[in-house]
């Protein structure tokens, strides 16, 4: 078959995939399977091999990813739960001081961001935002916007998020290179963000209905400990409650520590002789799923045990983090299948030989791929692992090194960054907390979501000529 038809299947088979998400709603794991099915009959893999090749793609996956995902939302959850959110907000408020709350807050949810999943993690931090801002006398969205970015940024580039680490396993990239060259480039992004979301917040904006009713309630119930706690005030009830939860301190040391672990792993990697014991036990102390195991075990007794809970009740925490995350597992497995479709029929290599003949280097078609699936179907996850089936090929014989892979699977992650919109459940997740109408929801959070994924891939893009230029 030729290569123009080969290529002419894959815009196909994307078209009915977006057809099949939007129009018919169809869940992304059953959609992703029946194309990737349709595509292998189409582009002529032999029919005894389609179930070999769909269960081969399913497998791959998500033997990183289901691990990672797993215990990435424990942590998370042991983290919520605990009440480590308003420890980690307050006391980044108190470093900073009560003129830099907006900065204060955006820097602690740089950190909370990172082992729990973007909805979660707003959803958390809201009455946190709701009670600086009844404080300040300010509209939460002034709050909100810059903090709800750099989550959303941490999200899409940083593991143990499914759809980097799902991106990781299709295109074989490094985890470790990729955890910290995303994490360096989300701080600039972060920065922008916030003077960014300062912009396009120096006019007002008028609260839906019902928000103003939650926001104008809010303190007067259940919810008078946690707004005190976060305004810093001396009340029996918010001491007992400072009192109970985890300390700021432990709640970075159980988020630092498996970033550093795995940081020893690939630093271990470039430095240490190879096949040596020490470079062995490096890479074995930096694998992402001993750091985050390890994370877990101190969580486990730290957040659980140490604080009164009962084993029984720290299972229970532990386990209530892995149902929601079975669909995402699922869908990153099925995209899966969709990359090793892609790859067996060669799909993925006559894209690969398009791409050298249009001129376009991997990294720029890498983030408008996952620009236009963001776009066209609202899951940034879905789109980053869509772009990397798509693209798996050409990075598998491009000869790239571990860093430069990784910074392909973080423009991808930047492209499926922007243009949150009405497709978009985290667009609705933010716009509705903070009281936005649709047409505020696009003139702010799409906007801001969009320069901001520009700004990422323009970093990333930066640092790959760096790399390239010093042959790394």
């Amino acid at each position: 078959m030729s290569a123009l038809a080969l290529l002419a299947i894959a815009a196909a088979g994307v078209a009915l995939l977006l057809v099949a998400v939007i129009k018919f709603k169809i869940p992304a794991f059953l959609a992703l399977l029946v194309v990737s099915v349709a595509v292998a009959l189409v582009a002529g893999i032999p029919l005894p091999d389609i179930i070999k090749t769909v269960t081969e793609g399913m497998g791959g996956t998500l033997g990183s990813v289901a691990i990672l995902v797993g215990l990435g939302a424990m942590l998370g959850k042991m983290i919520e739960i605990s009440g480590g959110a308003q420890s980690l907000a307050g006391k980044f408020t108190q470093l900073l001081g009560p003129r830099r709350v907006i900065a204060a807050l955006t820097a602690a949810a740089f950190l909370l961001a990172i082992p729990v999943f973007f909805d979660v993690g707003f959803i958390i931090l809201i009455p946190i935002i709701y009670g600086f801002a009844k404080a300040a006398g300010v509209n939460p969205v002034k709050i909100g916007l810059p903090v709800g970015a750099i989550m959303l940024a941490i999200h899409v580039v940083v593991p143990p998020h499914p759809g980097v680490v799902g991106g990781a396993g299709i295109l074989g990239a490094d985890i470790g290179w990729t955890t910290i060259l995303g994490l360096v480039l989300c701080v600039p992004v972060g920065v922008l963000g916030y003077f960014v979301a300062r912009r396009l917040n120096r006019r007002d904006f008028s609260m839906l209905p019902a928000t103003a009713e939650q926001f104008r309630l809010f303190g007067t119930g259940t919810s008078q400990v946690e707004q005190e706690a976060a305004q810093g005030t001396s009340s029996v009830a918010v001491r007992n409650q400072v009192k109970t939860a985890p300390s700021p301190a432990m709640i970075i040391t159980l988020i630092v520590l498996p970033i550093l672990m795995i940081m020893v792993g690939t630093v271990g990697a470039v430095v240490l002789p190879k096949d040596s014991f020490p470079a062995q036990l490096a890479a074995f102390v930096g694998a992402p799923l001993i750091a985050l195991l390890t994370a877990l075990g101190l969580a486990y007794y730290f957040l659980g045990i140490r604080r009164g809970w009962s084993s029984q009740h720290t299972g229970e925490v532990m386990d209530s983090a892995l149902a929601p995350t079975a669909i995402v597992i699922l869908v990153t497995g099925a995209g899966g299948v969709f990359g090793k479709v892609l790859t067996v029929s060669g799909i993925g290599k006559a894209l690969a030989e398009g791409l050298q003949t249009a001129g376009l280097p991997v990294i720029v078609m890498a983030f408008i791929l996952a620009a236009i699936l963001r776009a066209s179907q609202g899951s940034a996850t879905v789109a980053i692992i869509t772009t990397s089936g798509l693209l798996a090929a050409s990075v598998a014989d491009g000869g790239f090194s571990p860093i430069q892979t990784a910074l392909i699977l973080i423009a991808i992650g930047f492209g499926a960054f922007g243009l949150s919109h009405v497709n978009d459940s985290g667009f609705w997740i933010v716009t509705r907390y903070l009281g936005l109408s649709v047409a505020d929801g696009l003139k702010t959070w799409t906007v801001l979501t969009t320069i901001l994924g520009l700004a990422g891939f323009a970093l990333t893009f930066l640092a790959w000529i760096l790399v390239g230029g010093l042959g790394v």
